[in-house]
C-alpha cells in the first residue's frame, strides 16, 4: 500500500478521499429518500466518487512512467486533485442544502458554485492534458502498453471535453427557471433512467459518450494487459481506431434525441461497422509478431525533480 501511495502522493490521497465520499454516499443512498431531478439526491456523488477513484488511481500509475517535463506533469497531477476534491464538495455541500448542483442558477450562491465547478472541470481538463503530452516524449520500454496510455489520454481528453456540450443552453429552456444546460436530448431531465448508471431511457442522453470516452484511459491498457506478450502495436491502433468509432457513435445517437438501448437502423448499421473494423483490426494484429522491444528504460517515479 506505501507503495502505491507514492505512485503520486496528492493523486492516490485524492483517491483514499473519494473512497471515503463513496462508502458516505452508499450510506446516505440507503438512509436518506430524498428525490431530487428524478433520481435519489445522493446518486449523483455516488457516481462520482467511483468515477473519481478510478480516474485518480490510473492517473497516478501513468504518472510513474513520466521521464519528460517531469515536474510539470507532478503539478498537473496535482491540480487535478484539487480540482475534483474542490467539485466533489460542492457535489456534497448541494446534496445536504437538498438543491442541484449541475445547471443550477436558481440563486446568487448557487450561481457561484457551479461557476467555481465549471471552473474545476476546465482545470482538470487542461492538466489532463498536459500530462497527456507529458507522456507523448515518454520513451516506453513496452511500445504496445506506451501506445495504449497515449491513446487512453487522449479519447479521455475528447470524452471529457463531450461534458461542455451539457452546458449549453436547452432549445426553449429559459434561465429565468434557474436551470441552464442538461444532461439529456430531446426530453427532459429527471424522466425514466436506467437504474445502474441513470441515463435516460427516452431520450438521448450525453453522458453515454462522456463516459465511454473518459474510460478510454482503463481500457486500452486493459486491452495490452490482458493479451500481454500477443498485444503489439498494430493490435493497439486498431482498437485505439474502434473506440474512437463507438465514442463518435453514442454521441451522434445521444444529439440525435435517441435512447441507448432503443437504436434505429442507422445506429445498428454503426455499431456494425465499428464491431467489423474492430474484429478485423484485431485478427490481423494478432497474426503479426511482435516488434522488438525499445531499449531499456529505467522506471522512475513521478515526483518533482
Amino acid at each position: 500500500m506505501t507503495r502505491l501511495l507514492r505512485w503520486h502522493p496528492p493523486l492516490m490521497l485524492f483517491s483514499l478521499l473519494m473512497t471515503a465520499l463513496t462508502l458516505l454516499s452508499a450510506g446516505g443512498l440507503l438512509v436518506d429518500d430524498r428525490i431530487l431531478a428524478g433520481s435519489p439526491i445522493w446518486f449523483k456523488p455516488f457516481k462520482f466518487s467511483v468515477s473519481l477513484v478510478v480516474y485518480g488511481v490510473t492517473l497516478a500509475w501513468m504518472l510513474t512512467f513520466v521521464t519528460r517535463f517531469r515536474r510539470l506533469a507532478w503539478w498537473a497531477g496535482t491540480a487535478i486533485a484539487v480540482a475534483g476534491s474542490v467539485e466533489m464538495t460542492i457535489i456534497i455541500t448541494q446534496v445536504l442544502r437538498g438543491r442541484r448542483s449541475h445547471f443550477n442558477v436558481a440563486t446568487a450562491l448557487d450561481a457561484t458554485l457551479y461557476s467555481v465547478m465549471a471552473t474545476t472541470i476546465v482545470t482538470l481538463w487542461a492538466m489532463h492534458a498536459i500530462i497527456a503530452v507529458a507522456l507523448m516524449f515518454t520513451r516506453f520500454e513496452d511500445r504496445a502498453a506506451g501506445l495504449a496510455i497515449r491513446l487512453g489520454l487522449g479519447l479521455a481528453l475528447v470524452g471529457l471535453a463531450v461534458g461542455f456540450l451539457m452546458t449549453q443552453p436547452v432549445p426553449g429552456q429559459d434561465p429565468a427557471a434557474g436551470v441552464v444546460g442538461a444532461h439529456s436530448v430531446g426530453v427532459p431531465d429527471g424522466g425514466p433512467y436506467l437504474a445502474a448508471t441513470g441515463w435516460s431511457t427516452t431520450g438521448g442522453d450525453l453522458r453515454v459518450p462522456h463516459f465511454v470516452g473518459i474510460h478510454a484511459l482503463q481500457v486500452l491498457p486493459l486491452v495490452v494487459l490482458l493479451l500481454r506478450r500477443r498485444a503489439n502495436t498494430a493490435l493497439v491502433w486498431g482498437a485505439a481506431i474502434g473506440y474512437a468509432g463507438l465514442m463518435a457513435l453514442v454521441t451522434w445517437q445521444a444529439l440525435r434525441g435517441q435512447p441507448l438501448l432503443r437504436p434505429d437502423a442507422a445506429t445498428w448499421a454503426g455499431a456494425a461497422a465499428v464491431l467489423a473494423w474492430t474484429g478485423a483490426s484485431t485478427t490481423w494484429a494478432l497474426r503479426r509478431r511482435p516488434a522488438p522491444p525499445a531499449p531499456s528504460t529505467p522506471e522512475r517515479e513521478a515526483v518533482p525533480a
